[in-house]
């Protein structure tokens, strides 16, 4: 093989970028940047020689400024959107035009770089597009996989979950408690560009309030009484990968406006530093409130509401979802029973149309749980109705007018079974941190444990 044909062998197998800027200065800044990464890059200065240059070749990524003389980025984001889905766009933006960003976000760009355009982030962002997994990648986790179900409302789940995980946008996960929010987020972190890197879950309602700055930046030594060494915090932890805020809810307004800042910025000080320190973090967030209502009420700041809800995903409750439990149950139940070591166990007929009627107010995890209370627990080598314990406070829907199982029970029995559920559930989102749970509910800590004392809770 001649040197020549050598070499054209090479280029065509050189990773292709496509450059869309009307400056000829700053397409030749970020062409120089991109060929010293090993890239090849194609340059166009309108949106109708960058679509010209789509339809003739295949890119790994398109980096295009927002404004261009025939028409606007977020047209380009939208085509390459609709006709070239594999690869990943990133726009160029105005500084601090926050709203042009999310706009793009919104519309499927990849990611975003304000102007004057950092050379470190763009390279950052730039290896995260080349990173993300090809079609047929073998090493690529399936949605299948991880969200189980064969219903319309997971299928459609799956699926966005799929398209969110190639991209950079902030997710806001929106679903009731037991819903599986934090497998989505796990999900979304595994199938993109970030996979590679950590995947840091935290439960905001579980961190003290005086605490909260400190965990999420770090500090460094001497900052405060019992500093005795620098740490870092959850951003830094997460750097290059994701950080997944659940019961982003519970933040406090003041610590509401740091973290809008530090994703704003992308930059983060530590308590006691007089510097800032770059992060590269892509945020996940979830709670089971209502954030719109709680924006209205003031209580959740409206700029960073918009900021984390570029993309929502929605979570269905397993009552969306009927038709998958028994592919759950049997699921569950397997794996349950290969870590306990022991034989699967059958589910009679009449057991898996008791977990059909059952409403789950829990979702998965309580089906999760009830399965495997019953398992622990089990006698025989099969589920029957008894075993599995169902709450005697689900209305009975085969029943006439809806009636209660709990309707026989005395009124004060019944209220304290409501109010252990309750509690149970605050501890589950805490765990069982009490002090947390605690200001969940609304109560003193010290009402709580009393409540827990009465309900015999604390054996």
């Amino acid at each position: 093989m001649s040197a020549k044909t050598e070499a054209k062998n090479r280029i065509e197998q050189q990773i292709r970028v496509l450059v869309v800027d009307d400056e000829p200065d700053i397409r030749e800044l970020l062409d120089l940047t991109l060929a010293r990464m090993g890239l090849a890059t194609d340059c166009a200065g309108t949106v109708a020689e960058a679509k010209r240059l789509l339809s003739d070749n295949r890119y790994r990524l398109c980096l295009t400024d927002m404004r261009l003389p025939d028409g606007e980025g977020l047209d380009l984001v939208r085509h390459i959107g609709e006709c070239c889905q594999d690869t990943p766009v990133a726009v160029i933006t105005a500084y601090g035009s926050m709203e042009n960003a999310v706009s793009a976000l919104k519309a499927g760009a990849f990611d975003y770089l304000a102007k004057p355009v950092s050379l470190d982030q763009l390279r950052i962002l730039v290896k995260s597009a080349i990173d993300l997994p090809q079609h047929g990648d073998s090493d690529a986790p399936s949605p299948t996989q991880a969200l189980l179900g064969n219903s319309s409302a997971m299928c459609q789940t799956r699926a966005l979950v799929a398209r969110v995980a190639r991209s950079q946008a902030p997710v806001y996960i929106s679903g009731e408690s037991g819903s599986g929010k934090e497998l989505a987020a796990s999900l979304i972190h595994r199938l993109g560009a970030r996979r590679a890197a950590p995947f840091i879950p935290i439960n905001c309602g579980a961190i003290p309030e005086n605490l909260m700055e400190s965990e999420f930046f770090g500090y460094r030594k001497g900052a405060f009484t019992g500093a005795e060494s620098e740490r870092a915090g959850f951003f830094q932890a997460a750097n290059g990968g994701t950080l997944f805020l659940d019961e982003v809810a519970d933040l406090p307004l003041t610590m509401q406006v740091k973290l809008l800042r530090a994703i704003q910025e992308k930059r983060v000080r530590k308590v006691g530093a007089t510097g800032e320190d770059a992060v590269d973090v892509r945020i996940i967030c979830a709670t089971h409130q209502n954030l719109k209502t709680l924006v209205e009420q003031g209580r959740f700041r409206q700029d960073l509401f918009y900021r984390l809800n570029v993309i929502e995903l929605r979570m269905p409750s397993l009552r969306e979802c009927r038709e998958d439990v028994p592919l759950l149950t049997h699921y569950f139940l397997e794996r349950l029973a290969n870590t306990a070591g022991m034989p699967v166990p059958l589910l009679t007929p009449a057991a898996l149309a008791a977990l059909d009627k059952y409403p789950f107010p829990g979702n998965v995890r309580e089906l999760e749980n009830v399965l495997e209370r019953a398992l622990a627990l089990l006698a025989g080598d099969s589920i029957d109705v008894a075993d599995l314990h169902l709450a005697s406070t689900v209305p009975d829907e085969a029943s006439p007018g809806g009636a209660q199982p709990h309707d026989q029970l005395p009124l004060q029995e019944h209220l304290d079974q409501v109010e252990k559920q309750v509690i149970l559930d605050a501890l589950q989102k805490t765990r069982f941190n009490r002090t947390a749970a605690a200001k969940l509910l609304g109560v003193t800590f010290r009402s709580l444990r009393y409540r827990m004392q009465r309900l015999g809770l604390n054996e």
